[in-house]
Order: structure tokens, then C-alpha cells, then sequence
């Protein structure tokens, strides 16, 4: 009696099958092992042409030797003027007898797989001259497998359309498989695994070669376990580079996903300083430098900063304009943060020939609206806008606070300037931590506003105290009308806490110990006046004073 379900019924749509195929695929593999390549268990025989010519051979014991191996290999084709490059993107193509031209499937795949009536020793073997991106390789090796058409049809879509499209091909019993010498291993790996779900290869090179095969012939069962286990070794730079550098067709492949992201993750931690490792991180491709620029937990003073890095790295790796600005353009302009670069810089950034003017333009259009946004309508946008591949309105960990400034000329040069704390920031203050925000300026002159744990000297208890300094230049002295102020509950309007008058020279700060004159516990407990949603926010208005 039929079941309910057929997987080889032809009248199935391709959704139908994918459908199927994810609900079965993502159940445990049950252990068909003592079937595999077993006369008993099979009703098909899968014959194997290896072909010779085609590269180099040997083992690669090393992340690096199968790097290495992959790149030559695709010179090596690109020198025979080849159509498809095979290593970077594999691709199969299906003979038969009774056709000269390649079935194409939906998604343009070629398979390199003859299928025949009967292996008679005078069947003609013309098919072996065609051309199939191997035109200069010759058969060094045979062998033959019993298979069982429901067990690789049940792991693979490539083989379920193989064997039940409705035509002639589908009914016939020997299927010749041609592959090159390196896929050999790999290979008898996979449909080792698509019987035991099971691999007995333990290395990374190894394990990257049978990945390969799963995904040329579409075994997404085989291409998480190996990803899975790739992601459990110790990864390295070269290691995490190499995954981010696999064929498009891998790196699309939702079953490798959690590697490359592994990889990601690996290189934002270990490069999270890029200060620290300017000159290696300088070498690094185009995807080493996306997967560090993506992370929020970037430790760098600040967003101007990760724009000079960008511009700086760009020229070094493209000496072509148009190259130039083609990357900056299309791919490393997502990973700047905009939004929270100083309105300094950003004008700057229009009149930058790196990038064309019309990118220049909408990237800093969106980040002056973006700052005109009240703090509650950032978060909300940041909120809305922001996914995994978009972060640019997601404020990183700089070292130095962004700040918002707002200047005036007249009738006395005058700046106001707002900084923002979120509790846990003020909380790692204690018991002797500071913050420091950006710079921002006042009559050509840098300043900037340092929030503090310190001691109070006169109560002996911790507080909160915050400073106002000038950047070093010189001998300069300056003259500063200055206001501390802070938004305080329950009206939540900012509240003047400190005020004064001071002549800066380059060096020098001035501020208030205990700006709030309470406890450090006070400051930071739940029922807090002064943290709003989390978040503290100060003022400081400052005015140049020429008397």
C-alpha cells in the first residue's frame, strides 16, 4: 500500500520538494551505514570517472596548504580560458547517451553525471570527449558503488531531481559520475555520510573539502556538520579569513552561516583594538576588515576615528580612484557609524574625492537628521533601522563619548554642549574610573568633559564630579564663562549645579568634585533625580569671556 508522501512522485513542484526536504533534513540522520556500497540494499550503481589533469595533487595538512591549493587551482583554470571556475563555484553536468548538450536545471547547475542502460564493455564512450570544463583531462581512475537512490535522494536535492524527473534517465539503473582527482576523498566522504551521518575525517583541510562537495551536491545535512565542526577548532586569523573568503555558493548557504559568523565574531574580538594591531590589521582583506568595522564593542576613541582608519586602509589596498571608490562606496560606507562621527568631520567627508559626492551627500544628510533627533527618537530609530547587517545608527563603546554641540557667534562665541551617560557606564566608574567625551570647540580651541568617580574631600565618601578641560596646544590662554547643568525629576528640565569663570591654558581642567553634592550611592541607586530611562544627562554651556 502507497504511503501518504511519495519523495519520488514527479508531479511534486520544486516548493513542494524544498518543503520536504527542510522538514526531513532538519530531523536526526538515522544510520544507514550497513547499507553503504552494499549489492543487497542498493538498486543502482554508481559508476566513478576520476579524472586526471586537473591540478596538483597531494595532502594539505594545513588551513594555509588548502588555501594555497585552492588559489593555484583557480589560476590554473583561469590560464584554460575555463567559463566557470570550479573550485570557487562547482558546478555539475548531467550526460546521457541519447543528448549532446547539458540538462540544465532550474537554478543553471551543470552535472557531470552519464547515465547508461548497462555497462557493456562496448558501450561507446563519446561522452568522455565532450567538453565539460575538463576537455584536457583523461580517466585515471574507476570505481564503482552500489547506492541506494532513496537514501541519497532523501539527503540531497541534487539527487531527488536526478532520480525522479520523469525522464528516461530516472528509470535507468548505472549512473557514471565524473569528478577530478581532489574530490576524491571528499567524495567518498559524502556519500559515506549520507548513509552513517558520519564523517572519519577529523582535519580542517579535510573537513573544508568535503564541505565543498556537500554543497556542490547539495547535501545541507553534510555542510552544517562540517561547519559545526570547524567552528568547534581553534580558529586563527588565516583560518577565520579563509572561511569568509569561501565560494559565494557556501557563503549564501544558510547551513554555514554560524561559521562564517563564528569568524566574524573572531576577528572583531581579537581586533577589537585596532590601534593595537594598526599594521596587521592594515594587511587584512576587504572581509577581514568588514567582519571588525561591524562590531559594536570596537575599542576606538571614536566614530571620526574609524573613518580615518577606513579612508587610510582603502588608499593602501586600492591605488585606482575608481576602485576606490567603488569599495567605499558599496560596501565599507555601511560599516562607518555616521550618525555619531562630529560635525567637523562630517564636513570634511563632502568634500573627500574618495567617495562620490552623491554617497558623501546622503551619508551625511542622514547622520545630521539623525542628530537632530531628540535622545528618545534616536533609540527608537536606532531601534527600527538597525539589524545585523545595519548597524550605523548603533552607538559603539568608544572611548571617548559622542556629544551633541550647539554654536554661536553672536552675540559672544558660545557653545552648548550635551553628553549622555547610561547608568551602566556611570556605575563602572566607580570606585576611581572617568569617561571622557569628544572634543568640541570654541574659538579654534578644543575642549572637552570628563565625568568622575573620585573622593569627596571634605566628607570623605565617593561622588560624582565632572570636569571641564582644554586640549594641549601650546601656550595659549583662554577665557571661559562655563555652566554645569543636569535633567533632574520630576519635571526632568535641566537643573544649573555648577558655575564659574576660568582662563585655560593647554593642559588644565576645572570642574566640581561632587557636582550633585550627595553620596555616590545616592547618585546611582534605582530611585535616582537624575537618571532618566537609564540615562544621566548633562550640560555644559560655555562662553568665551573677553574681559
Amino acid at each position: 500500500m502507497r504511503g501518504s508522501s511519495d519523495l519520488f512522485d514527479p508531479t511534486k513542484t520544486t516548493a513542494d520538494m524544498d518543503s520536504s526536504f527542510s522538514r526531513r533534513d532538519s530531523s536526526p540522520g538515522a544510520d544507514f551505514g550497513f547499507a553503504f556500497n552494499d549489492s543487497n540494499f542498493s538498486d543502482r550503481l554508481l559508476r566513478i570517472e576520476i579524472m586526471g589533469g586537473d591540478g596538483e595533487e597531494g595532502c594539505c595538512t594545513s588551513i594555509a596548504d588548502w588555501a594555497l591549493h585552492r588559489n593555484r587551482s583557480r589560476d590554473d583554470h583561469k590560464k584554460k580560458h575555463l567559463n566557470v571556475d570550479i573550485v570557487a563555484c562547482p558546478e555539475e553536468q548531467i550526460i546521457t547517451d541519447d543528448d549532446n548538450q547539458p540538462d540544465m536545471d532550474e537554478e543553471g547547475r551543470e552535472a557531470m553525471v552519464e547515465e547508461e542502460e548497462a555497462l557493456s564493455g562496448d558501450e561507446d564512450d563519446a561522452s568522455s570527449e565532450r567538453n565539460w570544463g575538463m576537455e584536457h583531462s583523461n580517466v585515471v581512475n574507476v570505481k564503482e558503488l552500489h547506492i541506494s537512490s532513496p537514501i541519497l535522494a532523501a539527503k540531497s536535492p541534487f539527487f531527488y531531481k536526478l532520480f525522479s524527473n520523469g525522464m528516461k534517465e530516472s528509470e535507468q539503473r548505472h549512473v557514471t559520475l565524473r569528478i577530478s582527482a581532489q574530490e576524491e576523498g571528499a567524495l567518498m566522504e559524502l556519500l559515506n555520510f549520507m548513509y552513517s551521518s558520519s564523517l572519519t575525517v577529523t582535519t580542517a583541510p579535510d573537513l573544508l573539502d568535503v564541505l565543498m562537495a556537500a554543497d556542490k551536491f547539495e547535501v545541507a545535512s553534510c555542510m552544517r556538520y562540517c561547519s559545526r565542526l570547524l567552528r568547534n577548532m581553534p580558529m586563527t586569523p588565516d583560518s577565520a579569513l579563509l572561511y569568509l573568503d569561501l565560494p559565494s555558493t557556501v557563503l549564501m548557504a544558510e547551513a554555514v552561516q554560524p561559521l562564517t559568523d563564528a569568524a566574524k565574531q573572531f576577528l572583531a574580538s581579537r581586533y577589537k583594538d585596532i590601534t593595537k594591531y594598526q599594521e596587521e590589521v592594515m594587511a587584512l582583506p576587504l572581509a577581514g576588515i568588514e567582519a571588525i568595522l561591524s562590531s559594536d564593542n570596537l575599542q576606538i576613541a571614536s566614530e571620526d576615528a574609524v573613518y580615518d582608519f577606513v579612508l587610510k586602509w582603502a588608499r593602501g589596498q586600492y591605488s585606482s580612484l575608481e576602485d576606490r571608490r567603488e569599495v567605499l562606496g558599496s560596501r565599507l560606507a555601511l560599516c562607518i557609524r555616521f550618525p555619531y562621527m562630529t560635525c567637523r568631520k562630517l564636513k570634511k567627508v563632502l568634500t573627500c574625492s574618495d567617495f562620490e559626492h552623491e554617497v558623501a551627500s546622503k551619508q551625511v544628510l542622514e547622520a545630521l537628521f539623525f542628530k537632530a533627533e531628540a535622545p528618545h527618537r534616536q533609540r527608537i530609530l536606532a531601534a527600527e533601522r538597525s539589524d545585523s547587517t545595519n548597524r550605523r545608527f548603533i552607538e559603539r563603546a568608544y572611548k571617548y563619548r559622542p556629544v551633541k554641540v550647539v554654536e554661536f557667534e553672536l552675540p559672544r562665541p558660545q557653545c552648548v554642549v550635551y553628553l549622555d551617560l547610561k547608568r551602566e557606564e556611570c556605575a563602572g566608574l566607580f570606585p576611581s574610573g572617568r569617561v571622557y567625551s569628544q572634543a568640541f570647540h570654541l574659538g579654534g580651541q578644543g575642549f572637552f568633559l570628563s565625568a568622575h568617580c573620585n573622593m569627596d574631600q571634605q566628607s570623605s565618601f565617593y561622588c560624582f564630579g565632572l570636569f571641564l578641560g582644554m586640549q594641549e596646544k601650546g601656550a595659549v590662554s583662554f577665557g571661559v564663562d562655563y555652566e554645569f547643568a543636569a535633567r533632574q525629576k520630576p519635571s526632568q528640565d535641566y537643573s544649573s549645579k555648577y558655575k564659574g569663570t576660568y582662563t585655560f591654558t593647554g593642559g588644565k581642567a576645572v570642574g566640581y568634585r561632587n557636582l550633585f553634592a550627595i553620596p555616590w550611592t545616592s547618585f546611582i541607586a534605582e530611585d535616582s533625580q537624575y537618571f532618566i530611562n537609564g540615562v544621566l544627562h548633562l550640560r555644559a554651556e560655555l562662553t568665551i569671556n573677553r574681559t
